[in-house]
């Protein structure tokens, strides 16, 4: 008699990536948030294919000219197109996203994981360091480095994001100390898994998820403050179609000009608050206790 081989049915579960994927789908808040995000990349991509006129053209002639047909958002003091110059603008409100978030979320993590996972020395002094620098008010912490390095998009960029080392090492720290004394990490050391090993492949990936949603929310602030620096003067310099910049440019034709101003508030009210929406969705995705 023959043997019977049967078959079990194999089932194809999704991926961890997929399952999150879809929860972030369902998630209203981040499915919008998310679309926001998308729609600023493909703006910053695309911006050259989509804009009409040089954002950096002047046309003294067609200064300060209403919305019309031919210039959607109108032109600003110098004649220059608006809408060409908030499409581009999208590109530097993502590059002080991303440098800023990257500044702060490298170098913070990296003593967070140094201070937690470290010895008591190391904690101790990696922890004072931090102390100092959340004893600066932060508006003046950035101050002080530009007034160092100078005025520049990328000397605000640094600022804004040395600044936001603190709360990053901080949180690290904290999630480190819990992480390590739970089961699943004395079990692995036990099993005799070096503590190099413990720390990126056991801790680490625990900690991932509060950094996500600490990053989703910070980054917001962080690109809020270095457009704050461009109105003040000290971060990015005309004629960059930086949206800061256009409205420091722009606040004196607020009653005769509104457009000039409400283009570039817009643009950056709209981006800032798809960011914070996109931050309470993983928030409500990846925070085990929300």
């Amino acid at each position: 008699m023959s043997d019977i081989l049967i078959e079990e049915p194999i089932f194809h579960m999704p991926s961890r990536g997929r399952q999150l994927f879809r929860r972030l789908l369902r998630n209203p808040s981040a499915a919008l948030g998310g679309s926001v995000l998308a729609v600023l990349i493909l703006l910053a991509a695309f911006a050259p294919l989509i804009t009409p006129y040089d954002p950096f053209a002047i046309n003294p002639m067609g200064r300060l000219k209403p919305p019309t047909w031919q210039h959607w958002f109108g032109t600003d003091e110098v004649g220059r197109d608006l809408f060409s110059r908030i499409m581009y603008g999208t590109r530097y409100f993502l590059l002080i996203c991303a440098v800023t978030a990257s500044i702060s979320a490298t170098i913070g993590t990296t003593l967070g994981l140094i201070a937690g996972a470290g010895s008591a020395l190391a904690d101790g002094i990696i922890m004072r360091m931090i102390d100092i620098l959340l004893a600066f008010p932060y508006i003046l912490m950035v101050l002080v480095v530009v007034a160092i390095l100078g005025p520049s998009l990328w000397t605000g960029m640094a600022a804004v994001g040395i600044a936001g080392i603190p709360g990053y090492a901080r949180l690290v720290r904290s999630t480190v100390l819990t992480v390590k004394r739970e089961d699943y990490v004395v079990s692995a050391r036990a099993l005799g898994a070096s503590e190099t090993e413990i720390l990126f492949f056991t801790v680490l990936p625990n900690v991932l998820s509060p950094l996500i949603v600490y990053l989703s929310f910070a980054t917001p602030l962080a690109a809020l403050l270095a457009s704050a620096l461009s109105f003040a003067g000290l971060g990015t310099q005309p004629p960059a179609p930086e949206w800061g910049v256009m409205l420091v440019n722009s606040r004196t034709y607020l009653f005769s000009a509104w457009w000039a101003v409400a283009a570039p508030g817009m643009a950056l009210f709209i981006s800032i608050f798809g960011l914070n929406i996109l931050g309470n969705g993983l928030r409500d995705v990846l925070d085990p206790q929300s």
